[in-house]
């Protein structure tokens, strides 16, 4: 079974575009040193009648929306290894960003075992 590192974020609306750009290069890192799959999704239908929505669990504001990303490993040992793969390129280039277009702070993350594949 594979495993999968998958995080919530709220971001300003405003700052979409942006993140857009920093999740492509995410997405071009961490599949070139071996992520099995990687999905950055934006919220669009985030006010379901049946459940706790993410706006709530989240405390969005009215100008801000979540990113759902997820990226798939074929093992938490194989997630490590590409995991610190990728932060090294970071730290080659100079590390994160200075102006990320969201809050870190209020960033969830976690690494999960597949149940159902």
């Amino acid at each position: 079974m594979s495993y999968v590192d998958g995080y919530i974020i709220p971001i300003p609306k405003r700052s979409v575009r942006a993140y857009r750009r920093m999740a492509a290069m995410g997405r071009k890192a961490w599949t070139k040193h071996g992520a099995l799959d990687y999905k950055e999704c934006v919220g669009d239908d985030l006010a379901p009648k049946f459940a706790k929505p993410f706006t709530r669990l989240l405390k969005l504001k009215p100008n801000e929306t979540a990113v759902f990303a997820y990226i798939v490993f074929k093992s938490r040992a194989h997630r490590d290894q590409v995991n610190k793969k990728v932060m090294n390129e970071m730290n080659e280039m100079g590390g994160s960003p200075k102006d990320m277009p969201f809050d870190m702070k209020r960033m969830v993350y976690g690494g999960f075992k597949t149940l159902v594949e």
